[in-house]
């Protein structure tokens, strides 16, 4: 089966080379562009965070170790999905992991399907995480065009879902409905989105509207 994103990479670390000219070797067969690393710090040392794709881990290592380097990863908040291959990792290890958001953790020997099977998925989270991302990223400059009022507005119309009528939201701000309605158009037009349901949607994903609401509550109590 070949990969789905023909952009995407297997990032293999494993200290062991023959595993690992073995592995690469034959992902690179069935069409996956794999870069091979003999530890976690060389692999640290590479790694550029904008190439999406996924990591095919080996648990035991000399120096930074599979959860080691895992825990490094979420601590500067690198989000690439992480499959851990393991001829040492006990239940514990695996659970470890697991509980720290690998993708699987498959040990020694295991079936090239089943780690395939494992890429595809990683590739699959990585996209839409990516994606996910990014449209929080145009979200928060789109948002940082708007008019000190304007944020007003919508981070009233965000906190209050259900009162998003001209009328209510002039009310509780001291604006009359027409600016209101005027406010409403050029936020919806700035933030490219149809309705104030989408923008209360987009709140929902986008963590800084979120922190914005809630301080913006704090100043209004």
């Amino acid at each position: 089966m070949m990969p789905p994103e023909g952009q995407s990479t297997v990032f293999l670390v494993d200290d062991d080379d023959r595993i690992r000219t073995s592995l690469a070797r034959a992902l690179g067969k069935r069409g996956y562009d794999v870069k091979s690393y003999f530890s976690a710090e060389a692999f640290l040392d590479a790694y550029d965070v904008t190439q999406p794709g996924c990591l095919v881990l080996d648990y035991g290592m000399p120096g930074l170790n599979g959860l080691e380097l895992q825990k490094h990863l979420a601590e500067t908040e690198f989000s690439i999905p992480i499959i851990f291959i393991s001829g040492q990792g006990g239940v514990p290890e695996s659970v470890q992991a697991m509980k720290a958001g690998a993708v699987d953790f498959l040990e020694k020997p295991f079936r090239q399907s089943d780690l395939v099977a494992c890429i595809n998925t990683a590739f699959s989270t990585d996209l839409e995480t990516r994606s996910a991302e990014k449209n929080v990223k145009t979200a928060r400059t789109k948002f940082e065009k708007l008019t000190a009022r304007e944020k007003e507005v919508a981070l009233f119309m965000i906190a209050h879902p259900s009162t998003t009528s001209s009328k209510e939201v002039g009310r509780q701000l001291n604006i009359s409905p027409r600016t209101v309605d005027h406010h409403r158009a050029r936020i919806l037009e700035k933030m490219s989105i149809g309705s104030v349901a989408e923008l209360i949607d987009l709140s929902g994903s986008a963590a800084f509207l979120q922190s914005a609401v809630s301080v913006d509550l704090d100043i209004q109590s």
